[in-house]
C-alpha cells in the first residue's frame, strides 16, 4: 500500500471513536451495529459482550464490513472508510493489556465507569480488527470518490 494511503486510513481511525459494525448472522442476514473502537495503526481493538449475537457472529464467521465517519454539513467534506476486515479474539495477555491501555487512552470516562460498575470481565471479549480492503472516502476530490486499497500483513506491522 502507499504510504500515503496508509497515513490517510491511521488518520481517520484516530479522529473517530465509533464505527459501525457488520457481522454476518446464521440466516445470512448482515448485522449492522454501532461500536465503540481504538486503535493501534491500521489494527482495530473493540470490546464485545460474549452473550451478544454479534460475538456469536463473529465467531462463526470472522468476516465483517466497518464504516467509520461523521456527519459533514457539505458534500465535498465528506471523508471516511468502509472496509472488509477479519475479526479474532485477543488472547494473549501482552496484546489484552496493550488493548486496555488503548481503550482507556481514547475513552478515559471508561476507567472510571469500569471501577463504579465492575462488570464480569469474564463475560467481555476484547476483539482485533484487522482491515483487508479499504475503501477511503475523499469526497474534496470529486463527489463520491474513493480509493480502493489492499492491505496486507505487512502493511499492519508498518509503522
Amino acid at each position: 500500500m502507499e504510504a500515503i494511503f496508509r497515513r490517510q486510513i491511521v488518520e481517520l481511525l484516530n479522529e473517530h471513536r465509533i464505527m459501525a459494525l457488520a457481522t454476518n448472522r446464521p440466516d445470512g442476514w448482515p448485522q449492522a451495529t454501532f461500536i465503540g473502537y481504538t486503535n493501534d495503526g491500521l489494527v482495530m481493538y473493540a470490546i464485545v459482550g460474549r452473550e451478544s449475537q454479534k460475538y456469536a457472529n463473529i465467531t462463526r464467521d470472522p468476516r465483517v464490513s466497518i464504516a467509520v465517519a461523521k456527519d459533514y454539513l457539505q458534500p465535498l467534506d465528506i471523508k471516511g472508510l468502509s472496509m472488509a476486515a477479519r475479526v479474532a479474539v485477543v488472547e494473549d495477555a501482552a496484546e489484552l493489556g496493550r488493548a486496555t491501555a488503548l481503550l482507556f487512552e481514547r475513552y478515559p470516562e471508561y476507567k472510571e465507569y469500569m471501577s463504579r460498575w465492575q462488570p464480569d470481565v469474564t463475560s467481555l471479549a476484547f476483539v482485533r480488527i484487522i482491515p483487508e480492503i479499504v475503501s477511503i472516502l475523499d469526497y474534496s476530490k470529486g463527489f463520491g470518490h474513493t480509493d480502493l486499497v489492499r492491505v496486507s500483513d505487512e502493511d499492519v506491522h508498518a509503522r
